[in-house]
């Protein structure tokens, strides 16, 4: 019994572990958009407001898997977004939140790719800078 409670916890313990560092998308769903005029004061901007969530992993190291929005041609890429979703569905087409894309700088070129992809990089909360996204993801690399 000993055993099999002590196996228990450590398998409930990794798969809360890998959960939690597997599922960034979940995690920087944790912000509220806001409408504000912006620095000028002519126009109204969206602002995210991050919680508490997303404030505890900025300038982290963080993985995300999800599909390369490709900024100009389908060559390699230092510069790309993130999606989490496939691209008929991804921000840009309107069926998805501005929570779900991420501006990736790369350290080394990422050949483009319909597939799925894994990167690791750190993640920077953008909360004031209306020409980027909300999240960037620096010094990228790609995983598998």
């Amino acid at each position: 019994m000993k055993n099999f409670s002590l196996t228990y916890f450590l398998l409930f313990i990794s798969i809360t572990v890998f959960s939690q560092s597997s599922n960034y998308w979940k995690t920087l769903s944790d912000v509220e958009i806001k409408i504000k005029p912006d620095k000028t004061q002519k126009y109204e901007v969206e602002y995210p407001e991050f919680g508490e969530k997303v404030k505890a992993i900025d300038n982290t190291e963080i993985h995300l898997s999800g599909y390369i929005v490709p900024l100009k041609e389908l060559t390699g890429h230092k510069y790309f977004v993130l999606s989490a979703y496939p691209f008929n569905m991804c921000f840009f087409c309107g069926a998805a939140g501005p929570e779900t894309v991420i501006e990736v700088y790369s350290k080394e070129e990422i050949d483009f790719t319909s597939d799925k992809i894994t990167i690791k990089g750190k993640l920077k909360l953008n909360y004031d800078d209306p020409d980027h996204l909300m999240y960037m993801l620096n010094d990228a690399y790609l995983i598998e």
